[in-house]
């Protein structure tokens, strides 16, 4: 399972993202992508390509061209909609601060397009 073979930097980011009101892990493509939801709405996915630890974020379209400009490791998503989701190679390159930071605008982003009822939900409220 990809989980096992992560970098321990990588699990931190993981557990991270699992601290979000509502957030789980799933495995939808199979034992090698971590796909983290929030009511059954992706908003992180975590995966390994070459021996590197990738995680795949949704960003708002014009703060992806800054970034992407600002980090070579930060590029359009891998196999996902490019004008709304970035692959950040996890090779150190990004600080984890700012990592944080986009796992917090992507969370907030996915979880704000949600109907009132699932956030709610997302919140442990029903």
């Amino acid at each position: 399972m990809l989980e096992r073979r992560i970098s321990l930097d990588s699990k931190k980011l993981l557990t991270y993202c699992l601290t979000k009101p509502g957030a789980i892990e799933d495995y939808p493509f199979g034992p090698d992508v971590i796909v983290i939801k929030v009511a059954s709405k992706m908003f992180a996915l975590m995966s390994r390509r070459n021996d590197q630890d990738n995680l795949s974020l949704k960003c708002d379209p014009n703060y992806s061209e800054i970034l992407r400009q600002q980090y070579p490791s930060l590029t359009p998503g891998y196999h996902l909609n490019k004008r709304h989701w970035n692959t950040l190679l996890l090779d150190g390159s990004i600080p984890e601060n700012e990592v944080r930071t986009l796992i917090d605008h992507s969370y907030d982003l996915v979880y704000r397009s949600l109907p009132r009822r699932m956030r709610a939900g997302a919140q442990g409220e029903w």
